[in-house]
């Protein structure tokens, strides 16, 4: 029998809720949360952890066992239909017999987009598609972009004043956000499989760019979280081998030009240089983010420069600004957010809309959508 509307929305609420549990460990596979329901009952549940481990349905089918016979079925994305790393889902459903699937979003996923609905069906399970599908796919941005778009989602972080100066005219920049404002980046960095900065900001800082206070996450197993892959764009490759975020866990990229790259120094079995053609003085950045699609990630966050950041905008790569304003003004000596020459008239605006304004400690968050 069919569940209200309302209830459906629960349940799918909490699919939802578990696939948020996932978003530090699942990557490059999508959040996926499963909930099975027996006579109002939640008889089973499950996320996707991690790549290579259960997928969210088969996590939910194991808890649920034989009680999964007639169950209504709430996933936040389609069940696979292809084997990749495991088996199909949607067999697995077929064999524990469920009675009906309902779906918040179809897979991005050429190999699955449809295909797992539409086996569903033939096996003569009731299928509804659609519920709460805005949330589903917020939840997975990154994994759309790279399947639709063949690169990552991309979101720059900056930290500024309220005058809009993200460090004073030496460099000096620490600290210009609230301790809990700082915090939120260090979830930001865990929730992106790369984090983007420039040769300017390394040298400057030192900065290591790993996730800090892992125990913070949340997570079942600590030992499930991969650092971040570290990128960093050199053309010259003017970086030491022995500054920090050289040798931290995980691995570093130094995206440089072909040129530079004929010179290349070695830096350790844990860093690669990748070469770039230029484009504009630089390297070619998003030819950089095809090549990040390429290697299966999901989601970038920019930590960088003025100048990284306005290139970015300027050639409309950035989808998403994660902006911290403090109660501060520096001055209009000290370094603006971006820089972007050529600005300028007012219709040669950047233009994008609020997603969320809050209030962080004694600093503003407000994330600001680029490609609406």
């Amino acid at each position: 029998m069919k569940l209200s509307d309302s209830q459906d929305s629960t349940f799918m609420q909490r699919a939802l809720s578990l696939a948020v549990m996932g978003q530090y460990t699942s990557h490059p596979n999508p959040r996926v949360g499963c909930v099975l329901v027996q006579d109002n009952q939640i008889v089973g549940e499950g996320l996707h952890w991690q790549t290579g481990g259960l997928h969210a349905e088969c996590n939910a089918l194991e808890g649920a066992k034989e009680k999964a016979y007639g169950a209504t079925v709430y996933v936040t994305l389609e069940p696979c239909a292809h084997k990749g790393r495991t088996g199909p889902c949607v067999d697995a459903l077929i064999q524990a017999n469920v009675k009906r699937v309902v779906v918040a979003a179809l897979d991005p996923n050429p190999l699955v987009s449809g295909k797992g609905i539409q086996k569903l069906k033939e096996a003569g399970i009731t299928v509804d598609v659609g519920l709460l599908e805005k949330e589903a796919l917020a939840l997975n941005k990154g994994f759309y972009s790279r399947m639709q778009r063949q690169h990552p989602y991309v979101r720059a972080k900056i930290a500024m004043s309220l005058d809009g100066r993200v460090a004073m005219e030496n460099g000096e920049s620490q600290w210009i956000t609230s301790p809990e404002a700082r915090k939120q980046g260090q979830l930001w960095r865990a929730r992106s499989g790369a984090i983007l900065t420039g040769s300017a900001t390394v040298l400057h800082d030192n900065c290591r760019l790993t996730v800090r206070d892992i125990e913070r996450l949340g997570l079942k197993d600590e030992s499930l979280f991969r650092q971040p892959l570290r990128v960093i764009i050199d053309s010259t490759l003017s970086v030491p081998g022995s500054f920090a975020i050289f040798h931290q866990p995980g691995k570093t990229i130094v995206a440089t030009s072909e040129l530079a790259a004929l010179q290349h120094k070695a830096y350790g079995s844990q860093v690669e240089v990748v070469a770039f053609a230029e484009k504009e003085g630089h390297i070619d950045l998003q030819a950089l983010l095809f090549w990040l699609g390429k290697q299966e990630i999901n989601d970038v966050l920019v930590e960088a420069g003025p100048t990284l950041v306005g290139a970015l905008l300027q050639q409309d790569l950035i989808d998403e600004l994660l902006v911290y304003i403090a109660p501060k003004l520096l001055g209009n000596e000290a370094k603006p957010m971006a820089v972007l020459p050529g600005l300028s008239q007012l219709s040669d605006h950047i233009a994008g809309e609020f997603d969320r304004v809050e209030r962080v400690d004694q600093d503003l968050h407000l994330v600001l959508n680029l490609h609406r």
